[in-house]
């Protein structure tokens, strides 16, 4: 496995290693020890979960203000633009976001720290994410800030207007957003 550096330094793009030939090609997709290893992320997941969207569906930015989770993000089917934004006031890189294309393809992964809203846009024709979480799913807990939100100014590559849940038209805007001290 390699381990890419984004601009902010917790969130990283993991490469696992394929072994391809005619019939195929065999990954490891997670393997706990070299994980922390080679992350210094020292962390167990709880949940697993899979989800199937269209083109344009945009899912987003999602966290959870107690039992906050971190998230190792891949995609299996189709390509997805993957965003995580740091919401850690304490942080320097508070408010700055990263992106991250997933593709079934290029077969990366997106560690998304706790103190992360996560995010992710469909640019094919429809993809399918996976995502093990250090938490469980706590809906009472669960916040949602808009996607285009102006002071977060992500550069989100499709410009039609996405697809949104109820929940995620509802998003509160970053600067009133609850956020992790």
């Amino acid at each position: 496995m390699k381990v890419i550096q984004t601009e902010i330094p917790d969130v990283l793009i993991l490469e696992p290693q394929v072994f391809a030939d005619e019939r195929g090609f065999f990954l490891e997709s997670y393997n706990h020890r070299v994980f922390q290893e080679k992350t210094a992320v020292k962390t167990d997941f709880v949940q697993d979960n899979h989800s199937r969207s269209l083109k344009n569906v945009l899912r987003g930015l999602h966290y959870q203000i107690k039992q906050p989770q971190g998230k190792l993000v891949r995609t299996i089917v189709g390509d997805v633009f993957d965003v995580a934004v740091d919401i850690r006031k304490s942080s320097p890189t508070f408010g700055q976001w990263v992106s991250c294309l997933l593709t079934a393809e290029n077969k990366r992964q997106l560690w998304v720290p706790i103190g992360f809203a996560h995010g992710f846009l469909v640019v094919s024709e429809v993809a399918e994410v996976l995502y093990k979480t250090t938490d469980y799913y706590a809906k009472e807990h669960e916040r949602s800030i808009l996607w285009n939100d102006p002071d977060l100014a992500i550069d989100w590559p499709n410009k039609a207007e996405p697809i949104l849940s109820a929940k995620d038209l509802a998003g509160q805007p970053f600067k009133t957003a609850e956020v992790f001290a």
